[in-house]
Parts: structure tokens; sequence; C-alpha cells
């Protein structure tokens, strides 16, 4: 078991985000603790939860003393101090960061907000649906580009480039995609979810199913 002194992640299941931090600690067979996130009943809107990350989000890491917000930089944490899924050396270093930046503002930002929309709100407006719909599937298609004929996303293995881009994609049903149409996403992700300990978001975090779900 890898040395993991202490980790506490504060996080919910239905948050990709979350997962990225939660899935490098299950791979790397690290000792953690989560610490339930009510994000749904607006806990990330309470002083007392400010008081904890002032951006009013999840996740957040707890580490001997060190405190992480936002899921990029947790991952380059996590990466140093479990030894695991970190660059060679500095060209994979700006490649991994370039990924992850991307991720962040192209396919985790649409993909995420539409699957919320879809999944999570009442009656979404179609005009706005269309448009989240549109931009996710422009990420999905640079993605697949990128992935035809690698296995992984920087080198020849698993990076927290490809923990972060995998965040919020093993929610098909709930974005309305089985991934046929992007092959090497699809192989790409097999090959993750045959990682040894892969757990998907909804069993290896706290908070599903939510209240009322059917």
């Amino acid at each position: 078991m890898a040395d993991s002194a202490a980790f506490t992640l504060y996080c919910f299941a239905q948050s990709g985000n979350c997962y990225k931090a939660a899935l490098a600690l299950q791979l790397a067979d690290a000792a953690w603790t989560p610490r339930f996130v009510d994000y749904f009943k607006g806990e990330t809107s309470t002083p007392a939860y400010r008081e904890i990350n002032t951006m009013g989000e999840a996740p957040v890491l707890e580490h001997r003393g060190v405190r992480l917000t936002q899921s990029g930089v947790i991952l380059e944490y996590l990466a140093e101090v479990l030894g695991r899924f970190g660059p060679d050396d500095a060209g994979e270093r700006r490649e991994i960061l370039r990924w992850l930046l991307w991720d962040n503002h192209k396919l985790t930002s649409y993909t995420a907000t539409y699957r919320f929309m879809r999944t999570f709100v009442k009656r979404p407006d179609e005009a706005v649906m269309r448009f989240l719909r549109g931009r996710a599937e422009t990420a999905w298609g640079v993605l697949n580009a990128h992935l035809s004929g690698r296995r992984y996303v920087v080198g020849d293995r698993l990076t927290i480039a490809d923990l972060s881009l995998c965040g919020y994609l093993f929610f098909p049903d709930e974005i309305g995609v089985d991934w046929t149409g992007y092959p090497a996403v699809r192989d790409w992700l097999d090959r993750i979810r045959a990682e040894p300990r892969w757990v998907h978001p909804y069993e290896l975090m706290p908070g599903h199913p939510l209240p009322g779900a059917s």
C-alpha cells in the first residue's frame, strides 16, 4: 500500500472532478478517508464550507497539514507524493499540463455542464442543451482523434492526464452517449476500467443514490 498518511478527500459520488482525485487514490492503493460533501443540499455555499474552500467547490484534499483545491492541482500533488501517474521528464510534464488545462476548459467544462442539465435539472432550456451538446461532442472528437493509435493520452502508460480526462466519461447513460461513435475513447475507457482496483464513481464515493432517486 502506498504511503498515504492522513489523506482526506472532500467529495460526493456525482462529481467527476471528485472522481479524478478519488480514482488516483484508489488505483495507487492509498488509504484515504472520504468526507461527504452534501452538494445537492447546498453545503458548498455555507460559511462553514467556504472556510474550507473559498471557491465553494469540491474536491478538497487534506494531507499532512496541506489543503488543496482544484482537481488538476490535487492530481499533480498526488502524483508527486504517491510516486504514481506522473511525468518521466520535463517534456511529459508539459504535455500532461497541456491536457489538464484543455480538459478543464473544453472537455470537463462542457461535458459536466451538459450532464448536469440533462440529469439533474427538471426542465433545461433546449437551446442551451443544444449548445452544450455541440461543444461536448467537439471535445470528444478532439480526444478521440488524439487517442487514435495510442493507448494513453501521454506516453505509454496511465498518467494524471488520463485520470483527469476520464473523470466525467464513466457516466454514459447520464450524458446520453455510448461511445461507439468515438471508438478510440471507448477503447481507452475500457483500458482504464480494466486497471486493477478500478471502481465506478458511484461505488467509490459517498452520496449515491440521491434521496428520492428512482
